[in-house]
């Protein structure tokens, strides 16, 4: 077989099988499961993005973990309640169905963080959370920076349009939606254009410094089921 991008064979009919199935999913909230709704803090706004439940149902049908992930600066500057992320992560769940994890990076941009991608604090914590390693598992995510926090981190980074994907990050290419994303995930063949591939494992030396990497709040955080991590675990606050 021949192989693709970023640890992938070209099947002979054409398209991408992918070398080995992922064990756990983690996706941008805002944006790829959910509206994009900047500074939202109240869950009577938050809709389910186009095709978020197709996506979701044969991720959970496999057993494959899921989780989200949402990157909300405002909480930084006071400008957004911590308490009103969690409530907008709560209806999430309940329009979406269960989550295995979530998680947050409270941090401005300045603030120089590990778990604001590029960076990959926050996924490596998310796969820890679901005891999974991050090269068995694959992130989706609608900009550069989402790949390239999972590259870092080891795991199959892939891009999906949306309203706020950079044209740059499409490479002037039409990129895949959510649903066409998960099933190259699941059945193994995909036709993802080159500008959102399936990257390739970091190397040893990433993955150590992003596993001995924190916030520089040493927030917690918590999964789906309610256990906190260890304050610090990659600069997370508590999910909910």
């Amino acid at each position: 077989m021949l192989l693709g991008p970023g640890g992938t064979g070209a099947s002979p009919r054409g398209g991408w099988r992918l070398r080995e199935p992922v064990r756990a999913v983690l996706l941008e909230r805002d944006g790829v499961l959910v509206e994009d709704v900047p500074g939202n803090a109240g869950p009577g706004r938050v809709r389910p993005a186009d095709g978020a439940r197709e996506a979701l149902a044969p991720l959970r049908l496999r057993g494959i973990r899921t989780g989200f992930l949402t990157f909300r600066p405002g909480i930084a500057d006071g400008r957004l309640p911590e308490a009103g992320v969690r409530r907008v992560d709560v209806r999430a769940e309940e329009l979406l169905g269960p989550f295995d994890v979530r998680g947050v990076c409270p941090h401005a941009p300045a603030d120089g963080c590990h778990c604001r991608p590029p960076e990959p604090g926050l996924i490596l914590w998310a796969a820890g959370r679901v005891s999974t390693a991050p090269t068995d598992g694959a992130v989706i995510g609608d900009t550069g920076a989402h790949v390239e926090a999972a590259r870092r981190a080891g795991a199959r980074g892939m891009l999906v349009a949306t309203a706020r994907t950079p044209p740059r990050d499409t490479a002037g290419q039409a990129a895949p939606g959510l649903r066409e994303t998960v099933r190259s995930l699941v059945f193994g063949r995909t036709s993802l254009p080159s500008a959102a591939p399936v990257l390739g494992r970091a190397t040893g030396r990433a993955r150590r410094e992003g596993r001995r990497r924190r916030g520089p709040r040493g927030a917690a955080g918590r999964t789906a089921g309610g256990r906190r991590s260890p304050p610090g675990a990659g600069g997370v606050r508590r999910g909910r």
